[in-house]
């Protein structure tokens, strides 16, 4: 007999039917990439949907976010300042753009950068600050733009886990001097692979789409050294497809998260993050937090539902910091806030159709 399984999260898809039906024009036109009509018609759907002034299509979120930080030219050197507590493509893609990354202790409430602690970390050297919208969390955006303000540095956010999130009636992506969105396969929104970067002044999107596209603006005519990081036209589709689908796909979400809630509220030693009033959430994950009063600790419990077919995950465990790639560069940094959460949060299965017996079975073993 089959083991049961219940991933912690299962790509949201449109019918066979629907998605056979909307590729049939590509094998008429042939246009499978190179910012066709499909790739077109997304950027503008998702201006629309997710309430911004400009978006650039990526090939993923990784692109999306390293290519947005290289937009802004920053001098190689250069500091940033990020959270720890977050999946490691953030690190990287400032690694990767030749800065340095000063990593910015968490807020307990919602795991989000702690704003408060931002301005210590500023030097002569600091150009950006990337934070964090973990977990669907808003980050204090008000509170990290004044800091922004005051020392004249650029505001990238990482809102991968946001999308659609509004605060205050406001899309998300129309904070900061960008935003950097991801439509993996794993995302409330996918595109197969997939991302964006949205922003408010136009000049960005010409400069984007010199960095995606090797620089070529014309036929013979390559103005600037660039990447390859186009979305192509299938991915385009499926994502046309599930935008269709997106509301009510966040619905089922949300209805499958108060299922949770319902069940474990109640049991000591789970803590279970609060939300923001002020927050039109899309439901993207439900992390609890296994604290000491719990009977067991969270490996133990994380252990334990593995065994029985429950596939969790630890994020984000460890720290972006404390990953091998440094090699121990970063593990005197004082994180103390961020190295407690990583130690006892567990994000639990949610997706799309999760049934309600597969929520009681899952909490039936806390």
């Amino acid at each position: 007999m089959e083991e049961r399984k219940i991933l912690v999260t299962r790509s949201s898809m449109p019918s066979y039917e629907d998605y056979i039906d909307a590729i049939k024009p590509l094998w008429d036109t042939h246009w499978l990439t190179n910012m066709g009509v499909y790739h077109q018609q997304l950027e503008k759907e998702l201006k629309e949907y997710l309430k911004v002034q400009e978006l650039s299509l990526m090939v993923n979120g990784h692109m999306a976010l390293e290519l947005a930080i290289q937009a802004f030219g920053f001098p190689k050197d250069s500091e940033v300042i990020t959270t720890p507590f977050t999946f490691i493509s953030t690190t990287h893609a400032i690694v990767r753009n030749g800065l340095k990354p000063v990593f910015c202790d968490i807020k307990s409430s919602d795991g989000t950068i702690d704003e408060t602690k931002i301005e210590d970390l500023i030097t002569e050297y600091t150009v950006a600050i990337v934070p964090v919208h973990v977990y669907g969390h808003v980050c204090n955006v008000d509170e990290i733009q004044r800091i922004a303000d005051k020392y004249n540095l650029k505001v990238i956010y990482d809102a991968a886990h946001a999308f659609g999130v509004e605060y205050e009636g406001n899309g998300i992506g129309t904070y900061g001097d960008a935003s950097v969105f991801s439509f993996h396969a794993t995302k409330v929104f996918n595109t197969i692979e997939g991302g964006a970067v949205t922003f408010k002044e136009h000049s960005i999107y010409d400069k984007l789409y010199n960095l995606k596209n090797f620089g070529i603006r014309g036929e013979e005519v390559v103005t600037e050294v660039g990447a390859n990081a186009k979305m192509n036209e299938f991915c385009a589709i499926m994502g046309l497809c599930n935008l269709k689908n997106i509301d009510k796909s966040i619905d089922d979400r949300a209805k499958s998260l108060r299922l949770y809630k319902d069940r474990l509220s109640k049991i000591e030693g789970i803590r279970i993050f609060e939300e923001n009033q002020n927050v039109k959430s899309n439901y993207a994950y439900f992390p609890v937090l296994i604290t000491d009063d719990y009977k067991s600790s969270r490996n133990d419990l994380y252990n334990k539902l593995r065994k029985c077919g429950i596939y969790s995950r630890k994020y984000f465990y460890p720290l972006t910091s404390d990953q091998a790639c440094f090699k121990n560069k970063y593990r005197d940094t004082s994180l103390p806030c961020a190295r407690e959460m990583a130690e006892q949060v567990l994000c639990l299965p949610l997706y799309e159709g999760l049934a309600e017996n597969d929520i009681d079975y899952i909490t039936s073993l806390f």
